[in-house]
């Protein structure tokens, strides 16, 4: 790069540093101005009678607090050591039963396949496809997936669905690798399939990293793989924006994947997940620090339940192999291997995700800063450079965007599984019938009764519109390919110098104290009946409860506290602000450097697209006269989708298969015969429209057939707003099928109910 043009360089890089600072500084302005003003509103003149009245209510009250507050926090220690003692089984508010542990499996692996048990009042449709949930193995323990009632567990049991979670044990089995685990979950896949041979096949669903691990079970068996469903789950690791993802610059603050390597060894060969956990709490310094234990102390009276409830599932930190955690970082993290197609399971043998034909719905957050939307969705402009090679790839990809939830929000909130995953769970036998092709899912809400009724609409997105999720179209990606190739050199002279010295001195037993010395394990064991003064203080804890005697939170010395609890969080928010800021700006300075002055390197390259038509495309022109009666009826239902706005709603399209769906075969049909149909017409309205309806009588030889199609669409015509596009192309089809003979019906007449 000419000098020049590194100087331009530099001073943007220097420009976003100094706005970063600015906005870090007037948002902490910002704050401590609205905790002043807080404070000033609930000022009032006190006698000195009132004033003293009001101390002491307000110390009384704070003793009470204190004391039930270190109560709660020995109480979560007590847990967390009942926890570690029971073997850290799943957290998970179902009952459930073992179907396959995999520790026996030739390839042994540390996981295990469950069924859960419906709720009593709950009964499953044995005719409804199963569901396979798949939780990350993130540092903490599995049941994120089932944590509550409300969660994804719960509307998929509720929709009558049986649900399956493959879950793990907190010890790796020697010698595991990640190879193992992903052919573990083939073979659960399968299992599952095959104690429910039902016309559809399982849903596979995956939270944050249980979601590309789902992608790597479809990649291995995609004949088996039904819908998938990734939350959360990150897929292009070098991507995000500045300001918004600094956990992306990980790999390069920390010089690669030998500090993955580091703390295997010292931990005796095994990766302790607290580590992964920290990554998380360092995000977060003001919540980490301060705020959620100044949120147990001021709801004291209402918080503990549902803190001690979260601290379970946060607390327990469960381990890796070396191995494993080796092939997660530099093929994922560091490597971003993945979407390109290099993140090899066996010698040889990569994950490719283009053998991936099942629909894909990707569900991802603006507010998460943990896998952010360009992580989540990016992979697929990656394998799909435009919209006619996802279209022509015959793949179908519906993209969820919420607009605020955090990352651990899209899979623990109630809120979250009440809307996006009960509409998710609906979805999923209507998705398989959309034509291929990239669709943005939105959720609309309706609260004219007593209860929220939801409706999903999905709109026609093109693949290309990604792009506006990027401020620099990729180019800020560049430096990442110096971090992975820096992370090799230093990996090499690690593995060289230091690994041996390393794995020589420290053994499993030494690695198991430093393991308890851990400071989020420290933290725990520390404060629990362990420690004799919380233990001796939990009567007076429970003489708190029963005598509370609550502070009038309008008093000064109330808003005081909530003052002084705004300015530690604000502090800590300038400190996170002002961190972040200069992390960013120096990976940028260093790694864009080298990336500036080695001319091999620039943006990812999309993959080359084919100069003509695929194969499947050219087969599916040369078949335009062939099918049948189903195959008319599909074909007429895309010409009509693409005379219409772009839009499907699901309450339309339950009303179609309502009126319609059985007369239409397409239901009967195996679901991979059904979706070759669906996609063999796609292509060819996509590329043909005009000639798709010139020749749709010769997919219709009697007039029975013909009778038939015309009485199912005056049917639609009748109950269906068309509105006037599709009214016109309702009368074009007409003209393409005279009527012949109205009275030839095959079919019984249409009733009530009659639908699938």
């Amino acid at each position: 790069m000419h000098p020049l043009d590194m100087m331009k360089v530099y001073g943007r890089v220097a420009e976003i540093y100094r706005t970063r600072l600015g906005e870090a500084a007037s948002a902490y302005g910002e704050a401590m101005r609205e905790a002043a003003s807080a404070m000033a509103a609930a000022a009032r003149p006190q006698t000195p009678e009132e004033a003293w009245r009001d101390a002491l209510s307000y110390w009384s009250d704070a003793t009470q607090r204190s004391l039930i507050f270190w109560d709660t926090m020995r109480q979560r220690g007590n847990n967390w050591i009942a926890h570690e003692k029971a073997g850290k089984p799943p957290l998970l508010a179902f009952d459930y039963e073992t179907i396959a542990d995999a520790r026996s499996f030739a390839r042994p692996c540390n996981y295990a396949l469950v069924r859960i048990l419906p709720p009593d009042g709950i009964a499953l449709d044995p005719q409804k496809r199963p569901f396979l949930i798949i939780d990350p193995r993130a540092g903490h323990g599995p049941g994120i997936g089932g944590f509550k009632a409300d969660s994804e567990v719960g509307f998929a049991l509720r929709a009558g669905h049986a649900v399956y979670m493959v879950i793990f044990f907190p010890e790796p089995m020697p010698g595991q690798t990640l190879a193992d685990v992903s052919l573990a979950e083939t073979e659960f896949l399968r299992i599952v399939r095959e104690r429910h041979p039902t016309r559809g096949k399982p849903v596979v669903m995956g939270n944050c990293q249980g979601g590309w691990a789902a992608m790597l079970v479809a990649a291995l068996d995609p004949d088996n793989v039904g819908p998938i469903v990734i939350n959360g789950a990150p897929m292009s690791y070098w991507a995000g924006n500045d300001a918004e993802n600094p956990m992306r610059y990980a790999g390069g603050v920390l010089g690669g994947s030998w500090t993955a390597l580091l703390a295997s060894d010292l931990g005796g060969g095994v990766f302790d997940g607290a580590y992964l956990v920290d990554n998380f709490e360092y995000l977060n310094p003001a919540n980490t620090n301060f705020s959620k234990y100044y949120s147990l102390y001021s709801k004291i009276d209402s918080e503990p339940a549902r803190f001690l409830e979260f601290e379970r599932w946060w607390g327990g930190y469960f381990l890796m192999n070396r191995a494993e955690i080796k092939w997660i970082v530099e093929n994922l993290f560091v490597g971003n291997r993945l979407a390109a197609g290099q993140a090899e399971w066996a010698p040889g043998k990569t994950f490719d995700l283009k053998a991936v034909r099942s629909p894909i719905i990707v569900f991802a957050s603006l507010g998460d800063n943990i896998t952010p939307p360009q992580q989540a969705i990016n992979w697929v402009a990656d394998i799909y450079p435009t919209t006619q090679a996802l279209k022509d790839a015959g793949q179908v990809i519906v993209g969820l965007m919420h607009k605020s939830i955090g990352h651990l929000g899209i899979f623990v909130s109630g809120a979250i599984a009440r809307r996006e995953h009960a509409q998710i769970v609906d979805l999923i036998e209507y998705v398989e019938t959309l034509p291929p092709g990239l669709y943005g899912m939105t959720i609309e809400e309706d609260h004219s009764g007593p209860e929220v009724k939801y409706d999903v609409t999905l709109t026609e997105r093109r693949v290309e519109e990604l792009a506006h999720l990027q401020k620099y179209d990729r180019k800020d990606e560049i430096p990442f390919e110096v971090v992975a190739n820096v992370s090799e050199a230093n990996t090499k002279a690690y593995e060289s110098v230091i690994h041996p010295a390393l794995s020589a001195l420290v053994t499993p037993q030494m690695g198991e104290a430093l393991r308890a010395a851990h400071p989020l394990r420290a933290a725990r064991w520390g404060l629990s009946d362990l420690n004799p003064w919380l233990k001796a203080m939990a009567p007076m804890a429970d003489l708190a409860r029963s005598r509370r005697t609550p502070r009038d939170e309008g008093s000064p010395l109330a808003a005081a506290e909530r003052f002084g609890a705004a300015a530690i969080t604000a502090g800590w928010d300038l400190y996170r602000r002002m961190r972040d800021a200069t992390v960013e700006t120096e990976f940028f300075r260093l790694y864009g450097t080298f990336a500036m002055l080695d001319p091999h390197l620039s943006a990812p390259a999309a993959p080359a697209v084919a100069a003509g038509p695929s194969a499947d495309v050219l087969a599916a022109l040369a078949a335009i006269t062939e099918g049948g009666f189903t195959d008319a009826a599909v074909r007429l239902s895309l010409l009509a989708h693409k005379h219409g706005n772009g839009q499907r709603r699901l309450s339309t399209l339950k009303q179609i298969r309502e009126l319609v769906g059985q007369e239409v075969r397409l239901l009967a049909l195996p679901a991979d015969a059904a979706q070759a149909i669906i996609r063999r017409q796609a292509i060819i309205v996509e590329h043909a429209p005009q000639e798709a309806l010139a020749t749709l009588p010769q997919l219709l030889r009697t007039p029975q057939d013909r009778a038939h199609l015309l009485a199912l669409l005056d049917r639609l015509e009748a109950n269906i707003d068309f509105g006037p596009e599709l009214t016109a192309f309702a009368g074009e089809v007409r003209q393409v099928l005279p009527r012949q003979d109205d009275r030839v019906i095959p079919f019984p007449p249409y009733s009530a109910g009659q639908g699938s």
